[in-house]
């Protein structure tokens, strides 16, 4: 089993990620460059050894602090283009030694795919830039493993592009002002079915329902963190799920008969206004 092995799970992931790919990179989908785009960086790694517990692979996530919309949801680091900044780092990724050019599969698609190749380097660098500024992630300390499907949300009016890092050895993050903390979640947890839930949405202090899904329920799983319970669920539950399926081959139980846990809304969670 991949877990079994920290030491060979990044080229397994490649491996699978790539198999998903061809002949179609996710990267290049023909939509433009544009304001309702956003890149998100799925970072795992290795998880500190706990008191009794091996070091074991992990999902390195952020829980949205106060200052922000969606506050408290477990999201990956990401956000829009910065063109002058991410068309310099993408620049970057061009010289050897970078996360893009360390890519096993990078000769591959530069010769299959030329033409999507200045879209990934731009793709790639936003996810870099925002990983250093929300955690002061070490962009040359990621291995990029691949690409996901791009997730459309009718809600924000948005395309997620997920890039696939591979945290080769950093082990302490710091948050910005845009984080609370630091979550990580091993990935043996995720295979544990007991642990999905049914996410039941309401909306707080009697506010008109939206078209968004107040009062519908979500697939989402529950984690009993040291610091406390956290609930993963909307685009980075399916993110992840993505992750799961095309690496591991697992799918989550199905919501009918999972426990139901309740989340409420109120309008600052979409406006970021308290």
């Amino acid at each position: 089993m991949l877990l079994d092995d920290p030491a060979t799970l990044p080229a397994n992931i490649q491996r699978a990620l790539q198999a998903e790919a061809n002949p179609h990179p996710p990267w290049d989908d023909g939509q433009s460059i544009h304001n309702g785009l956003s890149v998100v960086l799925l970072l795992l790694g290795i998880c500190p050894p706990a008191p009794h517990k091996a070091a074991e692979p992990c999902f390195i996530l952020n829980k949205r602090s106060s200052k922000v919309r969606q506050p408290g949801d477990i999201c990956c680091p990401g956000g829009g283009i910065a063109p002058r900044r991410d068309r310099l780092g993408a620049h970057l990724l061009r010289l050897p030694g970078t996360p893009l050019r360390k890519w096993i599969y990078y000769r591959f698609w530069r010769r299959r795919a030329p033409q999507g190749m200045p879209r990934l380097r731009l793709l790639l660098a936003t996810a870099l830039r925002e990983g250093a500024e929300e955690m002061r992630l070490n962009p040359l300390g990621v291995g990029f493993q691949g690409m996901l499907p791009p997730e459309h949300l009718v809600m924000f009016n948005r395309t997620i592009y997920p890039m696939v890092g591979w945290v080769q050895r950093q082990q302490r993050f710091f948050p910005n002002w845009e984080v609370e903390r630091i979550v990580r979640i091993p990935v043996r947890a995720l295979l544990v079915p007991t642990d999905y839930i049914r996410l039941r949405l309401t909306l707080a202090h009697h506010e008109p329902a939206t078209e968004g899904g107040a009062g519908r329920e979500f697939g989402a799983f529950r984690y009993r963190s040291p610091a406390g319970v956290e609930i993963l669920w909307g685009a980075t539950y399916r993110i992840v799920m993505t992750f799961l399926e095309r690496v591991y081959g697992f799918a989550p139980p199905k919501m009918g008969n999972g426990p139901v846990v309740e989340k409420r809304l109120t309008a600052a969670y979409l406006t970021g206004e308290s």
